[in-house]
């Protein structure tokens, strides 16, 4: 690379005061997309279930998570990818669509209306007052919680753990089958290097995994290497949105708000002190612009046919590798970007490789939890509750809005409530709402 590029580069991405080079960036980003690779396979087959074009939403689905990163690493400069997540993508095609038996044309009208909302709520900030009332040890437990949320995912693309679709319950895999070996294999490979400080580590891993996948028989060689990608005309701006204005579609609007809102307040907050970019508060300076970035992606997704979009929480995967600006969300858009042409070769990456990096960066975000204060029992439950909740739901959005709700309960009980903010208090009635349409359903 020319000296006089590379140097621009780095000071527009303010490489030198973040502590790091372009080489690592580039790394960074493309272990944040293998990582995140899967959702390539995973999202498409939700919402083919619920009736939508599955080569369609495939394309919309790279097309999104491209263009929402680069935007959000030239704007926010920060290494986050961001795309449909999979909590919007099961509410769309599988709690609708196949369960209550709404129109996935509807579903996206929901998720549109969901996305305007965020977008009011950036532009007058009230997304950042949220931020700042949600109280320090929620902060401090988040680490941990999306931590073990990020574990849970990786034991479960390997087969380690198996968990039961309709009641969470979790069960130990079957450690014979060939998925968990090639995981296991990719695992060792990372941790080797891993401790010897090796640079790469968790690629290493991956490509370790899919190498060990063939002769196993998860994986293949690609017969092609290049394909023309898939139109989106069939998915694209075919949502509902006057469908999507009623009152049966309240409920459903709220829970798109409440998942995405706070994936991404986690997945910033938890990652972004992962990179050593929030302040001694744990709050990310500058949070609007992230918050900008991720509302207007989620208005942008529905309208090519896809959910909202969010920061995802694989991008703690590319901050493991080092990455700490914006050049490693563009370096992983430019992957993603890729594959629209490449989908041969990166359907060739099983789940189970991507395994170790999740496992590894779940494990490495854990250690949060040493910061919480131990002998406050009114500072631990809300914390505990909300890693607990993660768990028990296998959703970190379900388990921060548990988290800040046994906060406000805790503090009422504790004869505090004058020291909780308005907004606050006021922010605990729609989720006790949300909890107990929830527990309804079941």
């Amino acid at each position: 690379m020319n000296g006089r590029l590379a140097g621009a580069i780095a000071r527009r991405f303010d490489l030198a005061a973040r502590g790091s080079t372009i080489p690592r960036e580039l790394l960074a980003g493309v272990t944040s997309f293998l990582a995140a690779a899967y959702l390539v396979v995973v999202i498409p087959s939700l919402l083919a279930g619920g009736g939508m074009d599955h080569g369609a939403v495939t394309a919309a689905t790279i097309l999104v998570i491209a263009v929402g990163s680069v935007a959000m690493g030239l704007y926010a400069n920060l290494p986050f990818i961001v795309g449909p997540g999979i909590g919007g993508s099961v509410i769309l095609g599988v709690t609708l669509a196949q369960v209550d038996h709404v129109p996935w044309q509807i579903g996206l009208g929901i998720a549109f209306l969901s996305g305007i909302a965020f977008v009011i709520l950036t532009l007058t900030g009230a997304r950042g007052i949220v931020v700042r009332m949600v109280p320090p040890q929620i902060k401090l437990g988040l680490g941990a919680s999306i931590g073990l949320f990020i574990a849970m995912v990786g034991c479960r693309d390997a087969g380690m753990v198996a968990i039961n679709a309709k009641s969470n319950a979790l069960a130990l895999g079957d450690f014979s089958r060939p998925g968990v070996i090639a995981a296991l294999v990719g695992l060792a490979v990372a941790v080797a290097l891993q401790v010897r400080r090796v640079p790469g580590a968790l690629l290493a891993g991956i490509v370790a995994a899919t190498l060990v996948g063939i002769p196993l028989g998860l994986t293949g060689l690609p017969p092609a290497v290049i394909a023309m990608p898939a139109s989106v005309a069939p998915v694209s701006l075919a949502l509902d949105v006057p469908g999507a204005i009623t009152l049966v579609a309240l409920p459903y609007l709220f829970a798109f708000f409440v998942a995405e809102f706070f994936s991404t307040l986690g997945t910033t907050l938890a990652v972004g002190g992962k990179a050593g970019l929030t302040d001694a508060d744990g709050n990310l300076p500058r949070i609007e612009r992230p918050f900008l970035v991720d509302a207007l992606t989620a208005t942008f997704g529905p309208l090519v046919g896809v959910p909202a979009g969010t920061a995802l929480v694989e991008s703690a995967a590319g901050v493991q590798a080092g990455g700490r600006s914006g050049l490693t969300a563009i370096a992983a858009a430019a992957c993603f970007a890729a594959t629209l042409a490449l989908t041969p070769l990166a359907m060739a990456i099983p789940k189970q490789a991507t395994a170790s990096a999740l496992i590894l960066t779940g494990i490495s975000m854990l250690a949060s939890i040493r910061h919480l204060p131990g002998d406050e029992p009114a500072d631990l439950l809300p914390a505990m509750a909300m890693i607990l909740m993660t768990l028990i739901s296998n959703s970190f959005g379900t388990g921060i809005a548990a988290g800040i709700l046994v906060h406000v309960a805790v503090q009422i009980l504790a004869g505090r409530i004058r020291q909780l903010p308005i907004g606050l208090i006021l922010l605990a009635i729609p989720l006790g709402i949300f909890f107990y349409g929830a527990a309804t359903r079941h």
